[in-house]
């Protein structure tokens, strides 16, 4: 990932928790979680000259990567406490 990516990930993420902090991500639409991320998504985008579509796409590309660079993370991670003669078992 970028280093811009990062700081575009980092700023949404943050304007996230200040918005959505009180929400149940597991119970609300993700429509409305989006429509809530709105403002700051299309300050970013005019910022960078894009549409707001296309940071959209940017964001869900760069939160996948992000997700999946963690969960190798704690892959590796439960791999070192599992030892080879006591493998932890992991789900997705």
């Amino acid at each position: 990932m970028t280093e811009e990516n990062k700081k575009i990930l980092n700023r949404i993420n943050k304007y996230a928790e200040n918005v959505l902090g009180d929400i149940d991500p597991q119970k609300t639409p993700v429509s409305m979680q989006l429509e809530k991320l709105k403002p700051i998504m299309q300050e970013i985008a005019n910022e960078k000259g894009m549409s707001l579509e296309d940071l959209f796409i940017l964001y869900m590309d760069i939160q996948s990567e992000a997700t999946v660079a963690s969960d190798q993370k704690l892959q590796e991670q439960l791999k070192d406490i599992g030892g080879d003669d006591m493998p932890l078992l992991y789900r997705d």
